[in-house]
Formats: C-alpha cells, structure tokens, sequence
C-alpha cells in the first residue's frame, strides 16, 4: 500500500507547520520523517492518519491517496491505519492480552471470540511477549509496553503503519534493542510504515529511505547513504551529524578557504564567488608535521579517547573550532597532547554556492 502527500499544507493560526509538502512512500517501505521539534513531521504523520486535517488551498490540487485511493476526506476508522504514539498510550486497566484484543474487538465486532485469541497470540508471539499476556502495562518496562502498543496497531491488520517516534520515551540501550528489533519485524511484516524521529542515527539505522524535514518543507528524501553523503541542502548537511563549516571562495574552479586553495573543478563555469566549505570530522587527516601538502594548521585542545574512534577539539591560528576523528591505532602512534600543534589536511570536502538560478548546490572532491 503506497503512501502519495500531494501538495499539503496545515496552518495553526499565523504559525505554518506545513508548506506545500509533496512525498511519496512506496509500497512496503520503513520510512523515517526526521527533523528537529518544530519541522512538521508529527503533523505530517498526523494527516495522513487523519487525526488532522490539511489547510485548503485555493487553486491547489492537493490530498492524501493509499494506493490511488483519496483518503483526504475519509474519517480516521476507516483509513486502516495503524497508529503508535511515544508514551504508548496502553488501557491501564487492560493486560496484555486485552489491550491487544481491544482494536479487534472496536474494528470487527462480529469477531468470534476464539478468532480475537488467536489474532491476541499470534501478535504476542510476533513480539516476544507471549508469557506475560495477563500482565498490566505497570509491571512492564518501556520497551515491553511499546511492543505491546505496536502489537494493538498491527491487530487489525492495517494497510499502513504508522508511528510517532515510538522509542523516544526509552532509554538509549533500550531504544538500541527496539530499533533491531522494528527493522526485523517489518522486513517480516512489509507493512508501509512511516515513523517520526528527531535522532538521526535512529534514521540512519532503521528507515529504507529517510525525508529530512524543516520549517514544514521537505528538505532532502533519499536512502540513508544519499541524505548523508550527498546531502541535497546546507541544512541536511548540517543536521546529519558534526560538520566544519568555513567561509570561502569559488574562483576560476578552484575553491579558497581557510589558507588552503584547492582545485574544484565542478565550479568552473560562471559560478565564481561566495562559497560554503563542509567537512566532516572523519573526512580529515592529522598529522604533527606538514609533509609538504596543503594543511590548516591548528592547537588541540580537547581529546575524547573512550570510544571506537578518537575524537578531537582543536583551535586553528585564526580562532576558529575545528572537530576530527581519527582511529585508536593512528591515536596510539601519534602520541598527541594537548595543547599540541597538528596539521589538518580535508580528504573531502562539500561546497555550496549560490548559482545565477539562486539554486544551492553541492559537489564532492576527494585530496
């Protein structure tokens, strides 16, 4: 069951939560909505439901279609939509067991009875919860209680699944477990499924493709190696994790920032002028002597040595900050300090201009 968002726009008084958003989910997709608070994405999620309803637009052709299907008008039950929210929202006077039926028995109240258990402990089996169907969503942890919330969602067996950011009342370990555990389920399950997430590496990890979000547009949507490595925009850039950022130039296709001048041939025509220069941290090499090559030159200043990588603070001549990271083998031959002088040389970089059309574009090279 595909999922169309054709020219959606929702307003609250003067405040825009969502402009002109169009999106497309395909057909058995995970797909993350992720953005920072105030992005659109929970309102988003919340009209395709139908829990809210899009700001008309005079002159627009805009809707909501399931599989060609116009949704735009059709009242929440009968969307068969599966819905999660963050803090479970679970009967607390129901078990396990109960809170489970309760969808089932409210969709197809013709059900028999013995059809209800056997749906009840099919699921309960799905989500590795079959021994504690008569227990109270009180004598469950958060992780349990989620899994019992996404159980009732499924219970009904919906074309479209869709989910608040479900992990974000967890802790990190248990949000860890459940993101595993979502990814098999749903390549067991295929159900679309859409899920809000303003944690990136939530994104990154769990979704087939990922729609960064902001100020209510839609900023970039790709798979998870496209909005990270190739980001669309300045802001995917920068929301998808630690990025240096410097001012620069563009001049005769070569780049200039900092006191590197680099080839950058991808500018080469009619571009010339102000430029954006992005490196990520693990996109540097660092060394304690020039070795002849182009390099910034900078003081560090903190190290963060627990982890899989090292991670680096450092302050280059001119003021500004600057973040590396290297590996523990290359941290453990280099014998830096703090307060130490390196030398810092981008194995790639991302550039943003803006063009005659007023576009921002973006272009990697590689050192």
């Amino acid at each position: 069951m595909s999922i169309e968002v054709q020219h959606i726009s929702k307003t609250f008084g003067s405040f825009v939560a969502l402009d002109d958003v169009n999106l497309t989910v395909p057909t058995g997709q995970l797909v993350a909505l992720l953005g920072p608070s105030g992005s659109g994405k929970t309102t988003l999620l919340r009209v395709i439901a139908g829990l809210e309803q899009a700001t008309p637009a005079p002159g627009i052709d805009s809707g909501i279609r399931f599989h060609d299907e116009d949704v735009s008008h059709t009242p929440v039950r009968h969307r068969k939509v599966g819905f999660v929210f963050q803090h479970y929202a679970l009967f607390r006077h129901m078990n396990v067991f109960e809170n489970g039926a309760f969808g089932l028995r409210v969709a197809r109240p013709r059900s028999r009875k013995l059809q209800i258990q056997e749906r009840v402990h099919q699921l309960l089996a799905l989500i590795q919860l079959e021994g504690l169907a008569h227990r109270y969503p009180s004598q469950l942890s958060g992780g349990q209680r989620q899994r019992v919330a996404l159980a009732r969602a499924l219970a009904v067996q919906p074309k479209v699944l869709l989910l608040d950011e479900p992990f974000g009342a967890l802790d990190a370990q248990v949000r860890q477990e459940l993101r595993r555990w979502l990814r098999r389920l749903h390549d067991q399950l295929h159900v679309t499924s859409v899920f809000v997430t303003h944690d990136q590496d939530e994104a990154l990890e769990v979704a087939d493709r990922v729609v960064v979000m902001n100020r209510g547009r839609v900023e970039q949507v790709g798979t998870p190696d496209e909005v990270f490595h190739h980001p669309a925009t300045e802001f995917v850039m920068h929301f998808l994790g630690q990025v240096n950022q410097f001012h620069g130039r563009v001049e005769e296709g070569r780049v200039r920032f900092g006191n590197l001048e680099l080839p950058f041939p991808q500018y080469a025509h009619n571009q010339d002028g102000a430029a954006r220069v992005f490196i990520r941290p693990h996109d540097v090499t660092i060394d304690t002597k020039t070795n002849g090559l182009p390099s910034i030159q900078a003081t560090i200043e903190r190290i963060h040595s627990a982890g899989a990588v090292v991670r680096l603070e450092m302050r280059t001549d001119a003021g500004q900050l600057l973040f590396a990271e290297i590996s523990q083998e290359r941290f453990a031959t280099m014998h830096l300090t703090y307060g130490g002088t390196v030398f810092v040389r981008p194995r790639h970089i991302r550039v943003f201009t803006d063009d005659y059309d007023n576009c921002t574009r973006s272009a990697p090279l590689s050192i």
